[in-house]
C-alpha cells in the first residue's frame, strides 16, 4: 500500500477541502495509535507532524514493550495487568516489531529486595500476564548466573532470576500504524506544522497548518476539525502556550540517554537488568540482534533538561553515569568510551504533580523519578483534547481513552454551542488486530511459499523485519540488478540486505522524504554501525532522490543529492558532539 510523498501531497491539499471530526497534531505513538482508533470508528480524521513521523520520544525510547515489574512495588497491580495484556497482544499481532526477550536479575546480598521477595513479585508478574507469557520466570542460582554471565561482578552475588518481558522497534511501529489508519481513510502528513491556530469565539477548531518541505512559509492551508487533539508529547507546553499565552505548565520533562554498543563487544545471552548505586534507578542494556549484525542498547539516565525538547543533548554525565553502571556490573568486560557506537537522547513528557515540586527545573534527577509515569488526559485551550505521559506500551488503550474523552468533549460543545452533534454512524473501535497482516506469522509463512515456488531465498533479516513485503522489496532489487546504469556493486552492509532497494521501498510505502529520516527511523543504520552507514550515503541520496521523481542528470536532481548528504553529514555530526570535549557537563 502507497504511503508516500505522493499520498502526503495529496492529503494535505485536501485537508483544506472540508471539516473533520478529529484534527490530530502529532505523528508520535500516541497521535498515530490515535488516528488508527479514531478511523475505525468511522470519524473522519486528519493528522498532521511538524517534523517526521516519530521523530521525538517515539524513536528515542528504550524499544521496549514491558508491563513495568517495579511498579509491583507500588501496587499498581492494574497498571500492570493492562500493560501486560498488551505485551500479549502486540507479540501476537506484531511480531516483526514486537520480539520476546530474556531478562536476567542479579541479585546482591544488602540489596533493596532478597531471593524471597523477588521470587512473589516475578510469580505476581506472571499472575497478572494470566501466564500468557513466552515462559515463565525461573530462579537462578549464583553458579548459574554466572555460567551465563561469565563477567558479572561475583562480590556479595547471591544468584538471580530469568523473566521475559519483550523488545520493539519504537520507531517503525509508529509508522505501521500511521499507514494502516491511513489505508483506512485517515489523512496524514509529515513536514506539516500546525502553525496558527484557528477559533470560533472561545473554541479551537483547527490550524493553519504550513508545509515545511515547500520552503514556503506563505504556503499554508486551513484545516478546521469540530474537535482538536493535541497529542505533541514534550512539546505539550509548548504548543499550549501557543495557543494561549496564558497558559499554565502541565509538564516535568525527564532526559533519558541510551548508548549502542556491538554486540561482539558487550557479550550478553539476554536482558541485564541493573540498579545504580547511588540513586536506585533501575537500567537494562538489552541485546537487538535484528539491529544491523547485533547491538547492545543500554539505558537509561533520568535528570532534568532544557526546557525545549529539541535542544536535549548528551553530555558527559549521562556518558559516565551509564559506562559506570556497566562497569560495576560486567567488570570483566572492561568495556571503554571507545566502544559506543552511538548514543541517542530523548525527553519524556511527564506529568507535574503536587510531590514533584516547582517546575523551575531546579529539581534533581532524584524528585524526577517521583514524577507520575502515568498519563494526563483533560482539556487543553479553547475546548481541545490535550494529552501528555503514558506509556508505550499501553498507547493502543491510552488511544481509546483519548478518542472517547473526545467524544464527549463533543457531544458537551454540541449542548453548550450548538455545533454539529456526533455522527450516528460511528461504531466501536477494531484496533485488537495485525497492523500489518503482511507481517504476522501467516505472513512470514506466505513469504516463505513464495520463495520456495520461485526458488529464491529471501535474506533472514528482511524475512523478520517485513514478512510478505520483502518479496516486494525483492522484485525492487531484481529491477536494479538488471539496470546496470544505476544499480550499484557496493557490498550491502551486514544486517541490511538489499539496502537501496529497502530505501526505496521505503520512499513508497513508509513516507521517507529526507536521508536522514531512513538513517534514523526506517532502519537502524546510524545506530548499529561504526561508520553510521556513511559509506553508502551516496548511493541511498540518488536512490531517494530518483524515487522522489527528480532526474539525476538535471541540476536540480544533483542541488537535491548534495543537500540530502550535508543534511545526514550535519545530523550525524551533532548526535556525535558528546565524544567532543564540549560535551562536558550535566
Amino acid at each position: 500500500m502507497e504511503f508516500s510523498f505522493r499520498t502526503r501531497a495529496r492529503d494535505l491539499n485536501r485537508m483544506s477541502q472540508e471539516t473533520y471530526d478529529l484534527l490530530v497534531v502529532g505523528g508520535g505513538i500516541t497521535g498515530a495509535a490515535v488516528a488508527r482508533d479514531a478511523v475505525t470508528r468511522g470519524l473522519k480524521v486528519a493528522l498532521v507532524e511538524r517534523q517526521d513521523f516519530a521523530f521525538g520520544t517515539s524513536s528515542r525510547s528504550s524499544k521496549l514493550i514491558h508491563g513495568g515489574f517495579r511498579y509491583l512495588e507500588s501496587m499498581k497491580f492494574f497498571l500492570v495487568f493492562e500493560a501486560l495484556c498488551e505485551r500479549a497482544l502486540l507479540l501476537r499481532t506484531t511480531p516483526h516489531m514486537v520480539r520476546p526477550v530474556p531478562f536476567f536479575l542479579p541479585v546482591y546480598s544488602g540489596g533493596k529486595f532478597g531471593k524471597n521477595m523477588y521470587d512473589l513479585g516475578l510469580w505476581l508478574y506472571d499472575l497478572l500476564a494470566l501466564f500468557r507469557t513466552p515462559g515463565f520466570h525461573r530462579r537462578l542460582s549464583k553458579g548459574q548466573m554466572l555460567k551465563l554471565f561469565p563477567g558479572l561482578e561475583t562480590e556479595r552475588l547471591e544468584g538471580g532470576f530469568r523473566y521475559f518481558d519483550a523488545s520493539m522497534w519504537d520507531d517503525v511501529l509508529v509508522l505501521e500504524i500511521l499507514r494502516d489508519a491511513s489505508a483506512k481513510g485517515a489523512l496524514i502528513a509529515s513536514y506539516a506544522s500546525a502553525d496558527q491556530p484557528l477559533f470560533e469565539g472561545d473554541r479551537l477548531v483547527g490550524f493553519e497548518v504550513v508545509d515545511q518541505l515547500s520552503g514556503d512559509e506563505s504556503k499554508r492551508v486551513s484545516v478546521h476539525a469540530r474537535k482538536v487533539v493535541l497529542c505533541t508529547g514534550p512539546w505539550a507546553d509548548e504548543m499550549g502556550t501557543q495557543i494561549d499565552s496564558n497558559w499554565r505548565s502541565w509538564l516535568k520533562p525527564s532526559k533519558g540517554v541510551h548508548l549502542v554498543f556491538d554486540a561482539n563487544r558487550l557479550k550478553i545471552p539476554g536482558a541485564l537488568v541493573m540498579a545504580h548505586p547511588d540513586d536506585g534507578r533501575i537500567s537494562f542494556a538489552v541485546p537487538r540482534p535484528d539491529y544491523g549484525s547485533g547491538v547492545v542498547i543500554v539505558g537509561t539516565t533520568d535528570g532534568p533538561t532544557h526546557p525545549d525538547p529539541a535542544r536535549a543533548e548528551v553530555v558527559r554525565a549521562d556518558i559516565d553515569y551509564l559506562m559506570g553502571l556497566l562497569r560495576r556490573y560486567l567488570p570483566d568486560q572492561k568495556l571503554e568510551e571507545s566502544d559506543i557506537l552511538s548514543t541517542y537522547v530523548g525527553v519524556r513528557p511527564l506529568v507535574d504533580d503536587a510531590t514533584s515540586g516547582s517546575a523551575d527545573g531546579a529539581d534533581s534527577s532524584a524528585s524526577l523519578q517521583k514524577v507520575s509515569r502515568e498519563h494526563k488526559i483533560d482539556h487543553g485551550p479553547g475546548r481541545s483534547v490535550l494529552v501528555a505521559g503514558g506509556k508505550y506500551t499501553t498507547h493502543r488503550t491510552m488511544a481509546e481513552e483519548i478518542v472517547d474523552f473526545a467524544l464527549k468533549s463533543w457531544g458537551e460543545d454540541a449542548r453548550k454551542f450548538g455545533v454539529p452533534g456526533l455522527p450516528e454512524s460511528l461504531v466501536p473501535p477494531d484496533t485488537e488486530v495485525a497492523i500489518n497482516p503482511k507481517a504476522t506469522i501467516e505472513g512470514r509463512k506466505a513469504a516463505q511459499e513464495w520463495a520456495r515456488m520461485n526458488q529464491r531465498e529471501i535474506p533472514a533479516d528482511l524475512l523478520d523485519r517485513y514478512g510478505s513485503e520483502a518479496i516486494e522489496i525483492l522484485k525492487i532489487q531484481d529491477e536494479l540488478l538488471s539496470k546496470k546504469a544505476t544499480s550499484s556493486e557496493k557490498t550491502d552492509p551486514e544486517g541490511f540486505s538489499c539496502l537501496e532497494a529497502q530505501l526505496r521501498y521505503s520512499v513508497q510505502t513508509l513516507m521517507v522524504v529526507k536521508l536522514w529520516d531512513f538513517y534514523m527511523r526506517r532502519v537502524p543504520l546510524y545506530y548499529a554501525r561504526r561508520d553510521h552507514g556513511m559509506p553508502w550515503a551516496e548511493l541511498l541520496a540518488k536512490a531517494l532522490v530518483e524515487e522522489l521523481g527528480l532526474d539525476l542528470g538535471t541540476p536540480e536532481g544533483e542541488r537535491r543529492v548534495q543537500k540530502e548528504l550535508e543534511e545526514l553529514r550535519r545530523e550525524v555530526e551533532l548526535a556525535e558532539t558528546w565524544r567532543s570535549s564540549k560535551a562536558v557537563g550535566s
